[in-house]
């Protein structure tokens, strides 16, 4: 109803709002603007209370009279709605909070809850959002503060105590700032339902007084520096519907205290340092509609209870320590549309009733232990991604998974090799499809899976490439050195494989960045031009899961592989952009050298180049193979939601024997020796063409045919002749035996 009224006066349909009202004066505080005020200033001229047969009599009045009567109304309520302001207290509260946050900049309007100035500059910042909501229904024509939003300003102070001077205060927005300290305990004595800290700089432990704003539903402390335990005392918000705790410093159990949060629809806690194993509580939480524990310390196995969270549509658990378990039973989850369970140590065969599960967008189990063949069924609905990388399937790649429209990513497995003109080897329009190593056999089969090549023309032992970008030539120990780009690389990358077979290398993508809002995943490159890096470092391939950089044909010996990163996502300011942290692992011929990578972690600031060298790399079958991988750690949506993952700028593969020279003057060798072979060969031609030209060979025909004309007479006799040389073939003219009989000599 209040919609329709807000509408109308907007509209200036007077009549309509009075209709609309019915009576009663329409509450549009939740709308949080100017606009709302003005609105509802209209409605209080306009929407004094009338019984339907008193709205009746004045619909038969003159339209004159009416329309004086109504603006004699107005008047009066508009003079009424003037005494209606924000006490000079929540006024006064609400610049002392502004200023502890940090802002320089701080203008309001009292009258009408609008803010018309806030910040560092006079100008917001891009993406910003600001809103003070102000309702005005209490008695004596009262406003009160209730909702606070200071989103994405950059803030660099602290969070404000001064909340407590605002005692109708429901909810309280400080996302994306530069906040720092601590959470006050003052906020203890407050009746905030909901509190979002998200992406700040905030530290310290987590108040226990927060167990004490029992009207709490909403509390978002995701992507700061908590640290400690978790108050067991949380456990008695009761009314609580979302916890994010994910990508702290925080340790410890899990409160028992947690299990009589039973209206939990939400909750998160990746990227933290907890210990034990995941809780049997969590059976309590029956309203539970997404779990999500990326890399949060806590261990398997995954109890068996969660199958009786038959609300749950997103479940997402990765990267637990302990011991190998069974397939959890999920088949109750029938509205799941994500389900991501790797890297969980999970045995078995991959259960069949996925495919029935309708809703199901995304079926992430990768790096698990997973056996046998993938059921041979349809998935009855549309079944997005499907990501079964690094286990141990085998059998064929049944045709049901290969649907359009999807990702399926199958490297890392060891099904059966199929031929070049079999259906998972089909060029599909509209599919992509991984199968770098999926199939058994020899590895060069398994790096080029669908082809016939199983020798290589040539070897190498030098190899340079520019991830995410262009060819570009840099200078290195006095040689100008081409780094091959693949920035050009097209085609979605959530399940990508990709061969030059020319140069004899290739890489492999893997995953799908979560809550992007992105499903194309057209290409997964950064790119920071505008940066005074060198331009080998301005660009980079990223990727959610993993990522697989292969030179095959290579020598065999020992090399220096060379990993070149800078971090382009993040910035160098006081500005939440600079928040982002970003971890993951780094393998090098299936061997693990550096785990919970950190650029920004070696650099000590973003945007800067570094360099790490691999020495003793061992190539034994002709291959070189680095991945990178992401084992759920770090912050996932830093500066927008989807930044996470391995980020790598450029590498190179170097003999420790030969020098990249060696590689190119024996290039050039054989390019001068084709050069000469092919320009000695014109030039023979060219002299016989001549020759041909002035005649000489004309005569040697006509003598050469000449001879051959004598040399047919006098080596032509006829059966008479020969009869009479030997005497009638008398045995006494008889010399021996050749290979087409008797030979016999003349007769004298």
């Amino acid at each position: 109803m209040d919609i329709k009224v807000a509408r109308a006066v907007e509209e200036g349909n007077i009549k309509a709002a009075i209709n609309c009202a019915d009576g009663r004066f329409a509450r549009v505080t939740e709308l949080g603007s100017h606009d709302a005020q003005v609105i509802k200033t209209k409605l209080f001229g306009v929407a004094a209370c009338r019984s339907k047969k008193h709205s009746e009599r004045l619909r038969m009045l003159p339209r004159t009279f009416f329309a004086f009567l109504l603006f004699a109304l107005s008047c009066f309520r508009w003079l009424e709605y003037a005494e209606s302001k924000l006490p000079e207290e929540e006024v006064d509260a609400l610049k002392e909070i502004t200023s502890t946050m940090g802002a320089t900049y701080w203008e309001f309007d009292s009258d009408s809850c609008h803010i018309k100035m806030l910040g560092l500059t006079p100008e917001p910042p891009d993406g910003s959002q600001s809103s003070i909501d102000c309702d005005c229904t209490f008695e004596n024509n009262t406003c009160h503060v209730v909702r606070i939003m200071i989103k994405g300003f950059n803030l660099p102070g602290v969070l404000p105590p001064q909340l407590v001077k605002l005692p109708y205060l429901k909810g309280v927005d400080f996302a994306l700032n530069y906040l720092s300290g601590t959470i006050p305990k003052e906020w203890s004595s407050t009746k905030l339902t909901s509190i979002s800290l998200f992406v700040n700089h905030v530290s310290g432990e987590i108040p226990k007084e927060l167990g004490s704003i029992t009207t709490l539903t909403y509390l978002n402390l995701e992507a700061n520096q908590f640290s400690g335990v978790v108050p067991p005392e949380l456990g008695s918000l009761s009314n609580l519907q979302t916890l994010v705790l994910s990508s702290n410093k925080l340790s410890g159990k899990l409160p028992v205290t947690f299990a009589k949060l039973q209206n939990l629809t939400d909750f998160r806690i990746s990227d933290n340092s907890f210990i034990g194993k995941i809780p049997s509580f969590i059976q309590n939480w029956k309203l539970l509609q997404r779990l999500e524990m990326h890399a949060s310390g806590l261990e398997g196995p995954i109890p068996s209870n969660i199958s009786l969270l038959s609300n749950l549509n997103q479940l997402r658990i990765s990267d637990i320590n302990g011991p190998s378990q069974d397939f959890p039973i999920l088949r109750n989850m029938t509205g799941m549309t994500i389900l991501v369970l790797r890297n969980c140590h999970i045995t078995g065969e991959l259960p069949s009733y996925f495919w029935s599960m309708k809703s199901l967008n995304m079926l992430d189990v990768s790096f698990n232990k997973l056996v046998g063949e993938i059921p041979d069924t349809a998935h009855a609905g549309h079944l997005r991604f499907l990501f079964l990388t690094g286990n141990m399937l085998s059998g064929n790649v049944p045709d049901s998974v290969l649907l359009d429209g999807s990702s399926v990513d199958l490297s890392y497995n060891n099904f059966t090799w199929q031929g070049p003109d079999q259906s998972a080897c089909r060029d599909y329009l509209n599919l992509n499809l991984n199968l770098f190593r999926s199939f058994l056999g020899t590895k060069l089969r398994g790096i080029l899976p669908c082809s016939k090549i199983s020798n290589c023309p040539a070897y190498s032992h030098c190899f340079h490439i520019n991830c995410g970008g262009k060819d570009v030539k840099v200078m290195e120990n006095n040689e100008n050195i081409l780094y091959v780009g693949d920035g050009d690389v097209l085609g979605s990358s959530a399940a990508k494989y990709f061969i030059d077979y020319e140069n004899h290398w290739g890489f492999s993508s893997t995953g799908d960045f979560m809550d992007d809002g992105d499903y194309l995943n057209t290409r997964y490159t950064r790119s920071l031009p505008s940066s005074n890096l060198p331009e080998l470092y301005k660009s980079a391939r990223v990727t959610p899961i993993s990522l697989t950089y292969f030179h095959y044909c290579l020598e065999n010996g020992k090399y220096t592989v060379k990993l070149h990163f800078a971090e382009i996502q993040f910035t160098n300011d006081n500005t939440y952009r600079s928040l982002g942290k970003r971890l993951f692992d780094i393998y090098v011929q299936e061997r693990l050298v550096m785990k919970d990578f950190n650029i920004e972690g070696e650099t000590h600031v973003a945007q800067k180049p570094h360099i790490m060298a691999i020495y003793n790399v061992t190539v034994t079958d002709n291959i070189l193979e680095i991945r990178f991988y992401w084992a759920g750690k770090g912050t996932t949506r830093i500066p927008v939601s989807g930044v996470y993952g391995p980020l790598i700028s450029a590498f190179s593969i170097i003999s420790d024997s030969k020098s990249c020279s060696d590689q190119k003057n024996a290039r050039h060798k054989i390019i001068v020796g084709v050069g000469f072979g092919v320009a000695a060969l014109c030039l023979v031609f060219i002299i016989v063409g001549i020759i041909w030209w002035m005649g000489y060979f004309k005569g040697i025909i006509r003598r050469t045919k000449g001879t051959e004309r004598q040399d047919s007479q006098k080596g032509t006799f006829t059966l008479k002749q020969i009869i009479d040389a030997t005497n009638d073939f008398s045995p006494a003219n008889k010399i021996g035996e050749g290979g087409f009989g008797p030979v016999y000599k003349v007769s004298e």
